[in-house]
């Protein structure tokens, strides 16, 4: 038997992302190539969409108005998508949802090239997507976990995250050149055109059924994932921990405020797009986290790394030292956002994946928007800088506490856990043929 390769060409091959999801899965290279390109489309109206409301009223509330119009629909039928999602055919129910957002696309532009833009339709519009995204995202989570190999969760979810990051870095600053230079209606046109590429690529994915006899979606049914994850202690500290460093350390709403303080407002756009290239850097050499089995540590590790890195970005006063702790604090989310998804994919049976994937979009959702209300309520209190450095410490202390209230989490292993056993055991049952009548 020959010996590995050790040399140093072999080790840095290692590091490079798995493809493995994308060689064995068809359904995979649909999802990844139309999230580019929903991506991509979804970024024009994005920029264009506060940009326009701005442009018509010169108010900050009138465009602050906007995130809370969005929150609610998020929230609301994220649950709710998550009971259709396990009640219906997702490959439906995503390629509804999709030309939904197309008609809103069409919207805008029509509204984009009146004479006169009227400002109701965008508020309209931005529920209605909010609305849309909520339906369609528990579909579009919980047919990972179908289309990809049990254990090559991992890679798939790098991958996503790796053509996210590139999508936060290049979308929003292509967007932003579309309207500087030809407008809102241009770039309304583009995010149309895109949903209709979207939803053309959607028609060639599988059918992907309800697994048994499955319920009409119900408050019941919504309650009974969330019995369920409340039972699991694992997945309960996915969620907890996610959310403690959502809650005390998600700033990005004083990043005006610490450029002023800093005297770099030329950094702002660098301050916003730190954190997706941190994240970027871990993507391009994920190759290593496909061998990793113990994803409790990673989620856990991945946290504490993005409350120090918070913390420091607020103590320096150096602007580069705060640029490379928010790439840094990128990188420990996305660290901490493997492992979740990973162990979220591995475990939850596929009968309850919608509801329990409703619920994920309830944490990611909520954790976020209370956390820059808690960053700009401490920072009236006592500074920018203070709001920063706090917040991330009390991240940390949070992460040590939900680390000791719930082991099982820490002792998470793919190769031993008892769900993530019976999950691979159902999946691989569902895979063989069935036995041949005599």
């Amino acid at each position: 038997m020959s010996a590995p390769d050790s040399s140093l060409p072999s080790r840095l091959s290692r590091l490079l992302p798995d493809l493995a999801p994308w060689r064995s899965s068809r359904d995979f290279r649909l999802l990844f190539f139309q999230g580019v390109v929903t991506f991509f489309a979804s970024a024009m109206a994005m920029i264009a969409l506060p940009l326009q409301i701005k442009e018509l009223t010169d108010s900050p509330l009138a465009v602050g108005v906007m995130g809370a119009v969005e929150l609610v629909p998020l929230v609301v039928f994220g649950l709710y998508g998550g009971a259709l999602a396990d009640a219906l055919d997702r490959r439906r129910l995503i390629l509804l949802t999709e030309a939904g957002l197309g008609v809103l696309a069409a919207v805008l532009l029509v509204n984009a090239l009146l004479p006169d833009p009227l400002l109701w339709p965008l508020y309209v519009v931005a529920a209605g997507v909010s609305a849309l995204a909520g339906l369609q995202r528990p579909a579009l989570d919980s047919m990972m976990a179908r289309i990809v190999p049990h254990d090559q969760q991992t890679a798939a979810a790098a991958l996503n995250a790796l053509r996210y990051q590139i999508g936060a870095i290049a979308g929003p600053a292509l967007a932003g050149l579309v309207v500087a230079y030809a407008g809102y209606g241009a770039a309304y046109g583009v995010t149309a055109v895109g949903f209709v590429v979207s939803v053309a690529l959607c028609t060639r994915l599988s059918p992907a059924p309800p697994v048994g006899g499955a319920e009409r979606p119900a408050l019941r049914g919504i309650a009974e994932g969330a019995r369920y994850a409340w039972s699991r202690p694992v997945l309960l500290g996915t969620y907890a921990v996610d959310l403690a460093a959502m809650f005390f350390a998600f700033p990005n709403t004083l990043f005006p405020f610490l450029a002023d303080e800093l005297d770099a407002v030329w950094a702002l756009g660098l301050m916003y797009s730190a954190g997706a290239i941190g994240g970027l850097a871990i993507g391009l050499t994920s190759g290593w986290t496909s061998r990793v089995r113990r994803h409790g540590l990673l989620v856990i590790f991945g946290a504490g790394v993005w409350g120090v890195a918070i913390a420091a970005a607020g103590w320096f006063s150096q602007i580069g030292l705060v640029l490379v702790c928010l790439a840094v604090a990128g990188a420990g989310d996305m660290l901490s956002g493997l492992g979740r998804a990973t162990i979220w994919n591995q475990t939850i049976p596929e009968e309850l994946r919608g509801r329990l994937a409703g619920i994920e979009v309830l944490s990611y959702s909520v954790g976020p928007q209370l956390g820059q209300v808690r960053a700009g309520t401490v920072a009236g209190w006592t500074g920018t800088r203070s709001a920063f450095w706090s917040g991330g410490l009390m991240c940390v202390a949070a992460v040590a506490m939900l680390t000791a209230m719930l082991p099982k989490l820490v002792t998470y292993d793919a190769d031993t856990d008892e769900d993530a056993l019976r999950r691979r055991e159902a999946k691989r049952a569902a895979l063989e043929p069935a036995p041949a009548e005599q």
